[in-house]
């Protein structure tokens, strides 16, 4: 569920890994320990075990996860960039300091909440409530990098000097003693909303999306996309839509799935004839849409709900149509280029067959349908992943190359320990803005001046919302990002009238969108190092390829039917309206029309157009739009013949 820290299972997907990976001796048992306490502890509040007596009770469960996993991050992620972990006395003092401070804490999670301790608590909890904030700062600069770290700075100590700030940036202000008991004793801050959110359900998808790839289910999920559209015109690209697409969409990572499936997607690609940056650019686009895909998609849709105050299963639904037409978008332009350069599919002897495969891939498709059942119909949100899991690692039991063997368990209980042990990092960091903005009152006044400011001009809104997202996307995980707008700008949004589902997606995808934009496009320089193309040109091309996950949002923020909001009628119109245009958009951008053919420069922008035209929900210009691509087809289709005629 995070890109960060999936190497070890990336590496043992790619045959690259042994039991050796990562941390080694008593500092690798060490880490195992303590991830293997924290996963039990949850597990433990999860089914409401009470193992030995034991149920924490309030807060206190959060403290303790965040010990064990803070922990865990100063003993297995660097100081700095590079190699080397920094003195080991340092880390393992931090890695005892944290277990102290939160585990007290948390011993005293009750008194914490019924004694009022946010507001007047005794010495000794003041001590352990500042090393705790001071180990969490430390966390998140590790985890995060410097400029979460100058976030939760900023806004942290926000409380400290609220009184004295111009405007709608004045707020209540706190001593220094009382921002500290507020950020760590208190209910909206260190152990806020993030932090429960990675308690209550991440840690299962986490554990979920680390035995998929460790019992091989990426391989049969890719080989499953191979058997279907691998003898296709230009399979190998669509086998890399669609299998990065199934396996990002469970994993919820987008570094993790490219590490994992580029190695194998991408000389395919090229051997078909795909330039290097195309097929690079492919794989960063298929795989970054995959964390907006259902049913996982990524923690940021767990924080979304909580939020919102709804099912997850709500925003599952919701995304669904947006994510499915990114996915169409894909598999269109790798055809249309596939058509224009004439490009074959691979050998039928070289694919796999499909009954072969599907029957190997049983113990994967069951388990997807344990957590789509869980999830869906039984509505067990926190549950459904260690169900499916636990499925899992039974069926896989009966074969051999995907049993779970000692080098598996070790590698597996290694990513999930480092895994969780950064999101627990960072999402306790980033309760620190989401404290600062809310003790002081400054996160409702920002929303009031904001719509004070675009005076009722929604589209201006949403263009500042979308510039604030893609640039807090080049410096912030896409969680910190969309944590940081939902507290400041969807309120603003859905003020202005506009649906609260929609401007929280809305919020996520421009977040999304760093991913394949240079000069940050993270996902495309992973690929491109892969590929060995250039990082920069490979960026230009996803951000092309990409197109889409710049104009849904907008579509469904105006018009929610795309998010399966309203009659069915306006619902089956509006994808159908939607699907039109991106064919058309899609065209456009690789210059082929099916049907016709090879386009002009002209013809490609009339029906680019066109296109855009048809998205407007407004009849009159998607009348236009649709008379626009009419005439293009049709004089395309005469040019055409009378070209044949004169050949003659």
């Amino acid at each position: 569920m995070t890109d960060k820290g999936t190497l070890d299972v990336a590496k043992y997907a790619l045959g690259e890994a042994d039991a050796a990976a990562g941390p080694s001796g008593p500092l690798r048992w060490l880490i195992m320990l303590l991830g293997a306490s924290g996963v039990l502890l949850a597990v433990n509040q999860q089914f409401l075990l009470n193992v030995f007596g034991f149920q924490p009770l309030g807060n206190a469960y959060l403290y303790y996860l965040i010990g064990i996993f803070l922990a865990v991050a100063f003993l297995s992620v660097p100081m700095k960039a590079g190699p080397s972990m920094g003195p080991i006395w340092l880390n393992s003092g931090l890695a005892v300091l944290a277990l102290v401070s939160a585990g007290w804490l948390g011993n005293h999670g009750l008194d914490i909440i019924q004694r009022g301790w946010e507001y007047e608590a005794p010495l000794t909890a003041d001590i352990m409530a500042a090393i705790l904030l001071v180990l969490v700062l430390e966390g998140i600069r590790r985890a995060g990098g410097s400029v979460l770290l100058i976030t939760a700075l900023l806004f942290g100590t926000f409380p400290l000097y609220a009184g004295h700030m111009p405007g709608f940036l004045w707020g209540t202000q706190f001593s220094l003693l009382e921002t500290v008991r507020a950020h760590v004793l208190g209910v909206e801050s260190v152990v806020g909303i993030p932090m429960q959110v990675v308690a209550e359900l991440v840690i299962g998808f986490v554990i979920f999306g680390s035995v998929l790839v460790v019992t091989k289910g990426s391989e049969f999920f890719m080989d499953l996309a191979a058997a279907l559209l691998g003898h296709r015109r230009g399979g190998p690209a669509k086998v890399a839509v669609l299998g990065s697409g199934i396996l990002g969409s469970l994993s919820g990572s987008v570094i993790s799935n490219i590490l994992t499936s580029a190695p194998f997607s991408i000389p395919t690609m090229r051997r078909v004839g795909y330039p290097a940056s195309y097929a690079a650019a492919i794989e960063a686009c298929a795989s970054t849409g995959a964390t907006l895909m259902p049913p996982v998609m990524g923690t940021v849709a767990f924080v979304m709900a909580s939020f919102l105050g709804v099912q997850y299963s709500t925003i599952v639904i919701a995304a669904i149509i947006p994510a499915l037409m990114f996915y169409v978008a894909l598999l269109l332009q790798v055809d249309m280029f596939a058509a224009r350069n004439g490009l074959q599919g691979l050998p039928r002897s070289e694919i796999p067959k499909v009954w072969p495969v599907l029957i190997r891939g049983w113990p994967y498709l069951l388990s997807l349908a344990v957590l789509i059942y869980v999830l869906m119909v039984l509505r067990l949100e926190s549950r459904s992943p260690y169900y499916a899991s636990v499925v899992m690692l039974v069926a896989t039991s009966f074969r051999k190359d995907s049993r779970l063997t000692l080098v598996r368990a070790q590698l597996l209980l290694m990513d999930i320990s480092v895994n969780v042990a950064k999101l627990v990092a960072v999402l306790a960091g980033i309760g620190l803005v989401v404290g600062g903005l809310s003790y002081t009152g400054v996160a409702g006044a920002f929303s009031r001046e904001l719509l004070l400011y675009a005076d009722g001009n929604v589209p201006l809104m949403l263009l500042a919302g979308a510039v604030t997202s893609f640039v807090l996307g080049m410096g912030m995980t896409v969680t910190a990002c969309y944590i940081f707008l939902s507290i400041l700008l969807a309120p603003a949004l859905i003020q202005a009238g506009l649906n609260p589902l929609a401007s929280h997606l809305f919020i996520l995808y421009w977040g999304m969108l760093s991913y394949i934009t240079p000069p940050v496009a993270l996902a495309a320089i992973t690929a491109a190092h892969v590929a060995g193309s250039k990082p920069m040109e490979t960026g230009f091309r996803a951000m092309r390829l990409g197109l889409p996950l710049f104009i849904l949002p907008f579509i469904f923020v105006y018009d929610p039917a795309l998010i399966m909001v309203g009659s069915v009628i306006n619902i089956v119109e509006r994808i159908a309206l939607t699907l039109i245009a991106i064919w058309a958009i899609t065209s456009a951008f690789e210059s082929w029309i099916y049907g016709v053919g090879q386009i002009g420069l002209t013809s490609r922008g009339l029906f680019l157009a066109g296109g855009l035209l048809i998205i407007v929900p407004v009849f009159i210009t998607g009348l236009v739009g649709a008379a626009l691509l009419i005439a293009v087809i049709a004089v395309n289709l005469i040019l055409q013949r009378r070209k044949n005629a004169a050949n003659l």
